[in-house]
């Protein structure tokens, strides 16, 4: 979908807050509960054109950052038989496009985990801007969307049938992003 719809954001390099941004998911577990986690390292370049078309957005998250809470299911998750994060040490995803949705929009994009590539859509709301005494402003915006566990290869090492009790293959997430203007 091509438009000519501007952010309202000037254009330019903004950069990410990373002191007020957060990466989160939720897995369902036994399908019964969440199990809920954040990454802890992860970078994006954010390129404002002149309009959604000229915008791009490539974020790059640190896999082994993964924090669920719990020390040794996060051990866990960063062994080769679920993360593997000797192998696959990233998850990227690089913007192919932007397109209005109302207040809010949809950002489509590439996401990558190890040597598996897939689109993915995400739903984004724009928090605003805001100025920041003595600094650049602010820009925030939250993001939601999923994708799935097999879809990347990223399957339990259990008997058939148990790795989906175990664990869903629906892995949801949810971003929240603050960017401050270009100086």
């Amino acid at each position: 979908m091509t438009t000519t719809t501007a952010l309202p954001l000037a254009p330019g390099q903004w950069a990410l807050d990373p002191f007020h941004s957060s990466i989160g998911f939720s897995i369902r577990h036994l399908g019964v509960s969440k199990v809920r986690g954040r990454f802890a390292s992860f970078d994006t370049t954010v390129a404002i054109g002149e309009d959604l078309d000229s915008t791009r957005i490539d974020a790059t998250i640190e896999l082994a950052s993964i924090d669920t809470g719990n020390p040794d299911r996060d051990a866990h998750v960063r062994a080769a038989d679920m993360l593997d994060v000797e192998r696959r040490p990233t998850m990227v995803f690089r913007s192919t496009a932007i397109a209005a949705s109302g207040p809010d929009y949809v950002l489509t994009g590439d996401l990558a985990i190890g040597d598996v590539t897939r689109p993915i859509s995400l739903d984004v709301e724009f928090g605003g801007l805001q100025d920041f005494p003595g600094g650049p402003r602010h820009a925030g915006f939250e993001a939601r969307g999923e994708f799935r566990r097999s879809d990347f290869g990223l399957d339990l090492s259990l008997p058939p049938g148990v790795g989906a009790v175990m664990l869903s293959d629906v892995v949801k997430i949810e971003l929240d992003i603050q960017l401050l203007e270009p100086q």
